[in-house]
């Protein structure tokens, strides 16, 4: 198990241009919010930090959209992304913000430093310039064709289909964002840092030095990336939004949002130390001290190459001791979106499932996409609850606490002596701290979520056996020791289950009597202290740790995606454009009627063709209408439809068609008939 030590935790600061949803729980801050609670819990000490990151480019597209101030819209989401975190039991030792005064310093003292020491190359190149907008286009600002994988619509800085890293002036066709105009090459003066210079040193680091104790994907994407050579990178650019850029002839610049985010964890730790009356140095200077950034993967290379390399030029600063990044969480198989809002909003699921965060962070743990990327269903979501926290967890607690308030009023009862099955129980129990402390030590969050789980079964599994409900009747000495045994497994869930569940362990914890027992037992008295729970020890009477979730609050959730699923269709449904102008004599040449489909049989040979007979109500007619792959013959016969009888007769496939079924079709391809079928409409009634 951990020895105690100085670690700094930082979890990636989130963008303040949406709220946060389960992928980002998932990815990292559910992981990283349990490791900081485990390593207190182990008696260390730790500096878990994190803040809002608020000058990416997508703050001010954000603002344009809504007609308000990137200040508005920062504001604004800070102040739900913070209380989300609070509210779910995200123990941040400091939560701040990359608006602060502090991190302004901080982030212009870190760059002047480097600046001076002659750690960047200062270069006059040409970037892409919107003439329109008269100004020079953050990556953000510009869309175009991937070079690599052709998606249309790929980022200046990323193709977000197929994952590529790309410079502005790389897309094909590029257009701004602000205005719609093909941007133009335009010179302009940046700094930027040779991470070509740091090759050797990332080598030596990382690749040679973590090759066996980083996970395999965090290491390939950094090998990836420095075997292809890595290349000078921009720590500035032209933009009015963001930290100025601390050197005469530099008006107008701004520093990169990639520079000075992560300088943000040093702000933020440096304004947690002045609060407590600390000194922040050694939790980033000291080579004592343990530094672990959790993220997802798509933050790998700036915090495995960039961010790195940038605290060696720097000099003073510690390496990250590991990066544990995550894979993506998708929902309902569908990539999470803030701009489609396909997600599942933290905000929104506190309010609609209140006092259920564990349920979530326990879903999101036991499902985490730590080696590939994993799919949040509501079903599995309700499984999870129904079948493991309510059934094996809340179960195993919930008898011991009623039956030992039922046999002894409350009162912890005074054991016999152990039998085998009761002395092999308690060295199983004792055992199960250090195999947790394990799996979290490895990052193996989900493993360990399912060990804690064991401990529960551990206990169920003991009752089962035992049944002192029935035993009760006959030996009361021997229940007794049952239920002692019970009760300190129910002591040592109150404990382990503080990392994972924290609000079901205060609970627990409350019931069991915790505040009034001499000293709280911490992680590792579980596995060292005889006694957990003496006996004599009053606990409380019991109450539901989890509630069971019908099938109506999980169908309400998925019509809410629904909802959403077709709002993005109607939003992204492309119209075609208006025809040429007709006039109203053109119009009144269309003989269109209202007609019957009496017959219809599947062209030979022809995949979407029918043959119908249609009683137009001048004649019963021959069409063939290319809507077999959407409708069977049967189907139809006796639809009403509207028809142009007037259209000059075609020959398909040899069968002469006179005339044309009105049809239109939905997003999704699905084709609809313009179909009259009310009462007392007949066929041949004339469409004027």
């Amino acid at each position: 198990m951990s020895t105690t030590g100085r670690y700094t935790i930082t979890a990636a600061l989130p963008y303040t241009n949406g709220p946060i949803h389960i992928g980002h729980l998932a990815g990292v801050y559910i992981p990283a919010d349990i490791y900081s609670r485990f390593l207190r819990m182990t008696g260390n000490d730790v500096a878990f930090i994190c803040g809002s990151d608020e000058h990416g480019a997508a703050i001010p597209m954000r603002a344009k959209k809504e007609g308000v101030s990137p200040q508005v819209i920062i504001d604004k989401y800070h102040t739900i992304i913070k209380k989300s975190f609070n509210d779910f039991g995200i123990s941040f030792d400091n939560y701040s913000r990359t608006s602060a005064p502090i991190h302004h310093e901080t982030a212009s003292e870190f760059f002047k430093k480097l600046y001076d020491d002659g750690k960047f190359i200062e270069e006059t190149s040409e970037q892409l310039y919107d003439p329109e907008a008269d100004q020079f286009l953050a990556d953000r600002f510009v869309v175009g064709t991937c070079p690599k994988c052709g998606h249309e619509e790929a980022y200046g800085d990323q193709c977000e289909n197929c994952g590529s890293s790309l410079n502005a002036t790389d897309l094909i066709n590029p257009k701004s964002t602000i205005s719609g105009a093909e941007p133009i090459l335009k010179q302009t003066k940046h700094w930027f840092l040779p991470l070509d210079q740091y090759e050797s040193f990332l080598r030596e680091w990382v690749l040679d030095g973590h090759k066996k104790d980083w996970k395999t994907n965090v290491y390939g994407q950094i090998k990836s990336w420095v075997d292809d050579g890595l290349r000078p990178r921009a720590v500035t650019r032209d933009l009015d939004w963001g930290i100025p850029v601390p050197v005469a002839g530099a008006e107008g610049k701004v520093l990169y949002v990639w520079f000075d985010a992560p300088i943000g964890y040093i702000s933020s730790t440096k304004e947690w130390a002045a609060q407590e009356g600390k000194d922040w140095e050694p939790y980033w200077k000291d080579k004592n001290t343990k530094l672990v950034h959790f993220i997802g993967k798509d933050n790998i290379v700036f915090h495995c190459i960039i961010f790195p390399s940038m605290l060696k030029a720097e000099g003073s600063y510690i390496l990250p001791e590991n990066v544990p990044a995550n894979e993506f969480l998708n929902l309902e198989g569908n990539k999470l979106s803030t701009s489609k809002n396909w997600a599942v909003w933290l905000h929104e699921y506190l309010e609609e499932f209140p006092d259920q965060q564990d349920v979530l962070r326990y879903a999101l743990t036991a499902n985490a996409p730590e080696t590939k990327d994993n799919d949040f269903t509501w079903k599995d979501f309700q499984a999870r609850n129904n079948n493991e926290l309510v059934a094996i967890f809340g179960n195993f607690i919930n008898r011991v606490v009623v039956l030992t308030n039922k046999y002894y009023n409350g009162v912890i009862p005074l054991p016999g002596a152990f039998s085998e099955v009761d002395e092999q129980t308690l060295a199983e129990l004792k055992a199960y701290p250090a195999v947790i402390s394990s799996s979290i030590e490895r990052y193996r969050f989900r493993e360990a979520s399912q060990e804690l789980l064991n401990v529960a079964r551990l206990g169920n599994k003991y009752l089962a056996d035992e049944e002192p409900w029935k035993l009760i009747k006959t030996d009361e000495e021997r229940t007794k020791t049952i239920m002692y045994v019970a009760l300190q497994i129910a002591s040592a869930l109150a404990t382990l289950s503080e990392p994972f569940l924290p609000f079901t362990s205060r609970k627990l914890k409350s019931i069991l009597g915790f505040s009034r027992l001499d000293q709280e037992s911490t992680w590792n008295e579980v596995a060292t202290k005889e006694v957990l729970l003496p006996a004599g020890h009053q606990i409380e009477k019991g109450e539901l740790l989890f509630s069971k979730i019908e099938d109506v609050e999980i169908q309400k959730q998925l019509d809410k995606l629904e909802a959403t699923k077709k709002a993005n269709e109607a939003e992204n449904k492309v119209v075609e454009p208006q025809k040429d102008t007709a006039t109203f004599d053109d119009f009144t040449k269309l003989d269109i009627r209202v007609g019957t489909i009496i017959e219809a049989e599947k062209m030979p040979k022809a995949k979407k063709l029918l043959v119908l007979k249609v009683d137009t109500g001048i004649n019963i007619r021959t069409i063939v209408s290319g809507i077999a792959e959407h409708f069977s013959p049967e189907e139809i016969v006796g639809k009403k439809v509207t028809v142009l009888v007037n259209l000059a007769p075609r020959a398909l496939r040899g069968v002469e068609s006179e005339g044309m079924i009105l049809m239109t079709e939905t997003p999704e391809g699905k084709l609809v008939f313009l179909n009259p079928d009310e009462d007392g409409v007949n066929s041949g009634a004339i469409v004027s």
